[in-house]
């Protein structure tokens, strides 16, 4: 066993050489120093179709973030701390050096593209920074042009993507568009297609813009009231889309559209094959005597702009301004609608987790020995149990003991085994046709240290502040952000993801433009929907982490102050024997009370007596707080 592992790493060593070695013939070709490969594809997905999954290829590494640049002689991934032991699993460090955002000495891509540079400038000469530029967004191309001016870097766009030429010097890549488009009806979605283009024409007449092109999938998505299965686990179609103030076009695979769907759009939407976007996109900035295109630089690719661009040079009077797509934000600000179909999706998720929670207790209970991929294939069976499932809305992350402190640990092995005094970290979540579910929990196997019951009850507090947090209105997703870390902080601890992500209705898990995190300054408000999931993560140790989807709100306010709060969506017990209530203020233990009064509430309907009974211990209250039901509902 030991020496065909042995042998399956070396093979991979020298398959991702080879790649790499190949790629570098590619390079030379275009007299090439560097060549940039991010994780993300043509419309900045995550999750990518198979042929697509362009540096996971060409470098062995699967984290869902995380690029690579590729030199003559040296290759660097460059990832953020939520990789940072998966990169030193997956990567072989004598041929791709790993590059921990975040940690001293360690070198962003523009910094090592600098230091590059400054070698290069001592042989008078500059370096040729290759890359596709419809895989970069606006506004990373922007700051590279910012920044390498005077660097001594020149900024190439290829015509083709390298990556994809040499794949397909070894394979055949596989088909990205063949899936079928579906239509959503009004009835799920609370607005027709009609509807929603209205809505965006006026935003546009508000801003005088002519010409507004959409790269994005989730925006097309919502936008037609359409649905496909291009990406994994994500409801969407590979597409491009373009609208004006008379016209709308939707680009994608017309083979896959069915003659019912092309009915319903003929009247708004000319549908083109997928390839015609750039030339339709030339034609709408080119035929009016003046235009103003609106790009959104973190949706709209480089390869969008430099096409506008090149119209500008020609001689065209176009503007372009640089805005928020107003799309996302309606896409964003969930309907009432929209809002029930989410509240039926994830208290279907919240009863399947459930199920797997007291499903675990008893198994360990009765003494059998689990895996994590026993773990992953109950809970989603489970979610598939429930009505009108379609798919996991991401892989389901798994992880016992050590493995835990994986942030995104999507590979659960039914080798490794829950033993007695370690941590479970699941994180999973279902795709309805209602909407999109996200949670997690942090469980023990048997009886907890006095450790894990501390670092536990500091990532419960951190959740407990921030989802019992009033808000006046303008409040951003970073000022709560620093509601939640502030308990870990005052521990000299933290966590490397953001605590909370906007949810899409049957869409992505994460979207935007609302977030709670450090960087986010956007504002939340009633109708978004987002995650709290704050976390503690130790190599070796562990990991915890604690998420629920929530709804903004707005509350009850005084003096003519507007002021928001969170409804929860999922309604799943925490762990109890985790839990130091003395370390809890009556505030914070009321909430907890009262939320685990909501979950017995919710689900008692809609379980069996065995279940009831089970759930009831789960999430009896703790300490003497009454309990006032009506804070959580």
């Amino acid at each position: 066993m030991i020496a065909s592992n042995f042998k399956a790493i070396q093979n991979n060593q020298d398959s991702i050489s080879a790649k790499l070695a190949n790629l570098r013939v590619m390079m030379a070709k275009y007299d090439l120093d560097c060549y940039f490969i991010p994780a993300v594809d043509e419309h900045f997905n995550l999750s990518v179709p198979a042929a697509k999954q362009r540096r996971a290829w060409i470098s062995g590494f699967t984290g869902s973030a995380g690029d690579l640049l590729v030199g003559k002689d040296s290759a660097w991934l460059f990832v953020d701390s939520r990789y940072y032991e998966q990169a030193d699993l997956q990567v072989d460090t004598g041929i791709i050096q790993i590059s921990k955002l975040g940690l001293e000495e360690n070198l962003s891509l523009i910094e090592t593209l600098e230091k590059l540079a400054a070698e290069s400038a001592q042989k008078s000469t500059k370096i040729r920074f290759g890359f596709d530029p419809f895989t970069v967004s606006t506004e990373q191309y922007q700051n590279w042009v910012k920044k390498f001016a005077t660097a001594g870097i020149e900024l190439v766009s290829s015509p083709e993507n390298l990556a994809d030429k040499v794949r397909q010097t070894v394979e055949t890549l596989p088909a990205i568009d063949e899936s079928p488009i579906f239509s959503l009806p009004a009835s799920l979605t609370g607005e027709t297609a009609a509807q929603k283009l209205a809505r965006v024409r006026e935003a546009m007449a508000k801003a005088n813009i002519d010409v507004l092109p959409i790269s994005n999938l989730n925006q097309i998505a919502w936008l037609f009231n359409l649905r496909g299965s291009d990406i994994p686990n994500i409801p969407i179609f590979i597409s491009y889309a373009i609208v004006t103030i008379d016209a709308a076009f939707l680009f994608t695979n017309p083979e896959r559209v069915s003659l019912e769907i092309k009915q319903e759009l003929s009247a708004d939407v000319t549908l083109l094959p997928y390839t015609d976007y750039p030339s339709t996109l030339v034609s709408c900035v080119s035929l009016l005597k003046k235009v103003r295109v609106l790009l959104d630089s973190k949706h709209s690719t480089a390869g969008t702009y430099q096409l506008i661009l090149d119209q500008q040079r020609a001689g065209n009077n176009i503007e372009i301004v640089f805005e928020p797509n107003p799309v996302e934000g309606m896409k964003a600000r969930k309907n009432p609608v929209e809002i029930e179909q989410m509240k039926s999706a994830n208290f279907k998720a919240s009863r399947a987790k459930t199920l797997t929670l007291m499903w675990l207790t008893e198994q360990v209970e009765n003494g059998n020995v689990l895996t994590e991929f026993d773990v992953k294939e109950t809970v989603e069976g489970f979610y598939q149990q429930e009505t009108d499932f379609q798919s996991l809305s991401f892989r389901t992350i798994a992880g016992a003991g050590s493995n835990s402190s994986i942030v995104h640990y999507g590979t659960p092995s039914p080798e490794v085994t829950l033993k007695p005094g370690e941590l479970l970290l699941l994180d999973s979540g279902a795709q309805y046709l209602a909407g999109t579910t996200d949670d997690t929990r942090t469980m023990i196997v048997g009886e907890p240290t006095a450790l894990q019951i501390e670092h536990y009850t500091t990532v419960l507090i951190a959740h407990i502040n921030c989802a019992a947090q009033q808000f006046p209105k303008g409040t951003t997703g970073s000022q709560l952000d620093a509601i939640a870390r502030a308990v870990l902080w005052q521990q000299q601890l933290d966590y490397g993801h953001g605590t909370g992500h906007g949810v899409g209705v049957f869409l992505a898990v994460h979207e935007g433009p609302n977030g709670i995190s450090k960087s986010v300054q956007y504002p939340l408000e009633p109708g978004m929907v987002t995650s709290i999931e704050p976390g503690y993560y130790e190599p070796g140790w562990g990991g915890i982490r604690l998420e629920n989807l929530y709804i903004v709100r707005e509350m009850p306010s005084k003096n003519g102050t507007v002021w928001y709060g969170f409804e929860p969506l999922t309604y799943i017990p925490f762990e109890q024997k985790l839990i130091n209530v003395d370390r809890l203020s009556k505030t914070q233990l009321q909430w907890l009370n009262n939320y685990h009064a909501s979950v017995i509430e919710k689900l008692e309907p809609v379980l069996d007596a065995a279940a009831i009974a089970w759930l009831k211990k789960a999430a009896a209250a703790l300490g003497k707080i009454d309990v006032d039901v009506t804070v959580s509902q």
